[in-house]
């Protein structure tokens, strides 16, 4: 947390390398903390179990080949668990480090076109199933609603507005968020109560993993 607070105000490369030591404690904390995830969120989630930690870290260094913000660095520390690892089209659970902005979250963002259009599909032939998983008490208690950020103002083609699972069937991204305060990003308990989380999401994942 004081590593990328610090970063945040003095994002270069000059000041980067004179801190590189404190990024090399930070960076082996929130690996600590992937690696243990990969066991805990594993023993529910099987598929999770295999991995490894690259296939679940990132790099802090912007791609900033096409972006007006050249600074070089991200600002945040990030982890995504799926299966196949982070670069896989499957749904998984995402971590986002950052002081102040921290959140979890769990999905298939921004899934391309095949994998859209057989997430649309299973939510259409299996919409009770569906309503069941987003509608339990313990999803709902922690993560509200799907999120609507990314939808058509239209029914895709082969669909219909009258049909029951239309709002749904919309959505360009199948996501859900809880934000994390910087107390609980600190919270000794942190590992447990991110497992939590990610295990309240695990069949909201299976299911948009069982789209084919």
């Amino acid at each position: 947390m004081q590593f990328l607070t610090a970063l945040k105000k003095n994002n270069t490369k000059e000041w980067f390398d004179a801190n590189r030591p404190k990024y090399e404690a930070a960076k082996k904390d929130i690996y600590d903390l992937i690696e243990k995830l990969i066991y805990s969120v594993g023993k529910n989630d099987k598929d999770i179990a295999s991995l490894q930690l690259k296939d679940c870290s990132f790099r802090i260094n912007r791609d900033i080949r096409f972006s007006k913000d050249k600074t070089p660095y991200k600002t945040n520390i990030a982890g995504y668990f799926s299966k196949g690892g982070k670069k896989s089209e499957w749904a998984g659970y995402y971590m986002h480090i950052e002081p102040g902005a921290a959140f979890l979250a769990a999905g298939c963002w921004w899934p391309e076109a095949k994998r859209l259009a057989a997430i649309r599909q299973e939510i259409d032939y299996n919409f009770d199933d569906w309503k069941k998983i987003i509608s339990s008490k313990k999803f709902s208690a922690v993560f509200g609603e799907v999120a609507r950020k990314d939808t058509l103002q239209r029914a895709p083609k082969g669909y219909y507005e009258e049909n029951p699972a239309i709002e749904f069937i919309r959505l360009k991204s199948f996501v859900v968020y809880k934000q994390l305060t910087d107390a609980e990003l600190q919270d000794k308990n942190l590992l447990k109560n991110i497992t939590e989380v990610f295990k309240a999401a695990q069949p909201f994942v299976q299911f948009l993993n069982s789209a084919e």
